[in-house]
């Protein structure tokens, strides 16, 4: 863990520095970097070649993420320490549950409704995450209300038949632009479907 921890900073002060010192995508780098070390592990033997890339995780890094430094400023760790959400921490040492329990199988299904509409799969499981997730980002930009909102926003798309529903795309772009309005961010569950994306490129033989 404490290399992974050298390789996470590195990577972060690279985005940094491309972004003018904005967070795009810490939570990116943290999920997707142990995600990749868990792939590693798994394609060199390291660990049994039937467990997944949660189980991976949580087994061989669980304790350690939980035990690990706090990232005081960060805009996640306040909204959690605020709001009492689980956030990212909670999700990588469980093996990440909502990736596998919710993005999965939205993205599996979408990709059987559309099989030649790979965005349309992707913006189906983003509206699956933002619908369930306690989004810390959202937590720190909108408070409760926003991430009630967000959610409901999300909730109501999926309803509506999703990507089936005719128009579905100007639906989906009018959403994004009430999120902007609010100053609305899901920052979170776009983290998740990039993880959900690639647990679904490594594990497609679970299938």
């Amino acid at each position: 863990m404490g290399r992974l921890r050298v390789i996470g900073i590195e990577a972060e002060a690279a985005m940094r520095a491309a972004t003018s010192g904005i967070n795009t995508h810490r939570g990116a780098i943290f999920g997707m970097g142990l995600l990749c070390a868990a792939a590693g592990a798994r394609a060199s033997g390291v660990v049994a070649d039937d467990l997944s890339l949660g189980a991976i995780v949580a087994e061989r890094w669980g304790h350690d993420i939980l035990d690990g430094p706090i990232l005081l400023h960060s805009h996640g760790d306040r909204a959690r320490r605020r709001f009492g959400a689980g956030g990212a921490r909670l999700e990588a040492a469980e093996g990440f549950p909502t990736v596998y329990r919710v993005g999965l199988p939205a993205l599996r299904d979408a990709i059987r409704a559309r099989p030649d509409d790979p965005e349309a799969a992707r913006v189906q499981t983003c509206f699956a995450l933002i619908a369930v997730l306690d989004d810390t980002n959202l937590l720190h930009r909108g408070g409760p209300d926003g991430l009630l909102y967000a959610k409901q926003l999300a909730q109501d798309f999926l309803d509506d038949g999703g990507i089936r529903a005719p128009q579905w795309k100007r639906r989906a772009a009018l959403i994004h632009r009430q999120f902007r309005d609010r100053w609305l961010s899901p920052g979170g569950s776009a983290d998740l479907l990039a993880m959900t994306l690639f647990v679904d490129v490594h594990e497609r033989r679970e299938i």
